[in-house]
């Protein structure tokens, strides 16, 4: 039987802004909004996805210890159902307000619990307000995130807490099962004909599992195969050659062709396989610019390495300066089976950095001291500045940095932000995408570069 989706209970005082939050959250518009105090009553349940997880998030009614009434003792007494079937419990505070008594009594209530609590420090508009959320560091329940449920800030950080408060529920309770989806990682093996595809599939697997022949070409099919690496199952796809479409149109090979394309759109790393003993061709680093395109992180594999000639870090100068993801180049050997076992490590560490959400203060240092190893360029006698930097997308990567002037952003800055947040992170390989976002463009921005 399927475990239930854990409950989020979202608690606070009246007005604070807790089912504009939960509507942000969620991404829908549920819970109904309204400027007026005390329009939530009852507990509204509202399903909400984050990173492949599923749950749901609880809108409560303003819980004030204050206010007389059977009305106001009902909302209080749904308000605490919610939190006695919560795993995780979110207080939403008012940071232009500030603490006020209703959210130190809540605080206390809170602290004497025995499931994890993050405090929501909403109404944070603007990047300059975020100083205004350390004020209820002396609720005692840990660090603050700042957020506007309004613009959408630091929402993301927000969801990664609660998941952590959910995952640590869970490893107390013994372990849940986790989704295969979760965990699963598919890996598309493509590359020319005739390069050791399927030959490295099979050693990857130990077994004779897909057909190997010395004539180009045997593989038609997109072919799936399951296999564990440490506990984490892997999904490998064997692919047909990858060829120009035009000198296959109307052929066999030309639908081949087809669902190798598929497979890379599908998958979340694909291993660019390259025959070393003929060395790196222009279309090697063609198919690696399709992977690319497809979204899917890189990693470019010379197979055949036992009979190669090749100068290794040439070829990585090569790559670097031909293919913009900068894909690792690694060595293998589908017949001795040398290096099979780090080209599996690399697409699982690949697919996890993908998934992987950065935290919005790192993020911002990482920016602080790019700006302090090279400034920002001039343009028409004006300096771009860069204010605050943040995630807010996976699979791939997209990151928001807002900036004083779009159009003082150079391409070659934005090459050397993008080059160095992949050395820093280690995401070399990992499709990045990085929007501009001018400072009276608001949160969305519009028409924002894409990296």
């Amino acid at each position: 039987m399927a475990r239930p989706p854990a409950k989020v209970a979202i608690v606070g005082y009246p007005n604070v802004g807790k089912s504009t939050l939960v509507n942000r959250l969620a991404g829908s518009r549920e819970s109904v909004v309204h400027e007026e105090p005390g329009v939530t009553r009852d507990r509204k349940e509202v399903a909400c996805d984050w990173n492949a997880r599923s749950f749901l998030l609880v809108d409560t009614g303003g819980v004030d210890a204050a206010e007389p009434g059977d009305l106001a003792g009902a909302v209080r007494a749904q308000a605490r159902r919610a939190l006695d079937d919560a795993a995780v419990a979110v207080l939403v505070v008012d940071a232009r307000a500030g603490l006020r008594p209703g959210d130190d009594e809540l605080g206390r209530e809170l602290r004497g619990g025995d499931r994890p609590v993050v405090v929501a420090a909403n109404k944070v508009d603007d990047v300059t307000a975020i100083p205004s959320a350390a004020e209820f560091h002396r609720l005692g329940l840990g660090d603050p995130v700042a957020v506007s449920a309004t613009q959408g800030l630091g929402t993301g950080d927000l969801l990664d807490r609660i998941a952590e408060g959910l995952d640590s529920i869970l490893e107390e309770e013994g372990g849940a099962e986790q989704e295969q989806a979760d965990a699963t990682v598919r890996l598309a093996v493509i590359g020319r004909p005739n390069v050791g595809k399927s030959s490295l599939v099979n050693a990857f697997l130990g077994e004779e599992r897909v057909i190997v022949s010395e004539l180009a070409g045997t593989t038609r099919d997109a072919i799936d195969t399951r296999l564990e690496v440490d506990g984490r199952e892997v999904v490998l796809v064997d692919t047909a050659g990858l060829r120009r479409r035009a000198k296959l149109s109307g052929s066999v090979d030309y639908y081949a062709q087809l669902r190798s394309e598929r497979a890379a759109e599908r998958a979340d790393v694909a291993l660019v396989v390259c025959d070393a003993s003929e060395g790196l061709t222009s279309e090697d680093l063609r198919i690696a610019e399709l992977a690319m395109k497809q979204g899917c992180a890189t990693v470019v594999a010379l197979n055949k390495w036992d009979l190669g000639q090749l100068d290794l870090d040439d070829v990585r100068v090569r790559v670097g300066r031909k293919i913009r993801l900068r894909p690792r180049v690694l060595t293998a050997s589908a017949v001795t089976r040398r290096g099979v076992g780090r080209l599996l490590d690399e697409a699982i560490r690949l697919a996890d950095r993908a998934a992987a959400r950065i935290p919005t203060p790192e993020l911002n240092r990482f920016l602080s001291d790019l700006q302090a190893a090279r400034q920002p360029p001039a343009v028409r006698g004006r300096r771009l500045k860069m204010y605050y930097m943040a995630q807010y997308e996976t699979r791939p990567p997209r990151f928001a940095v807002q900036v004083s002037d779009r159009g003082r952003m150079t391409r070659d800055y934005a090459f050397f932000l993008e080059n160095r947040l992949r050395e820093r992170y280690g995401m070399e390989g990992v499709p990045l995408v990085i929007d501009y976002r001018g400072r009276d463009e608001g949160q969305r921005g519009r028409g924002a570069r894409d990296s």
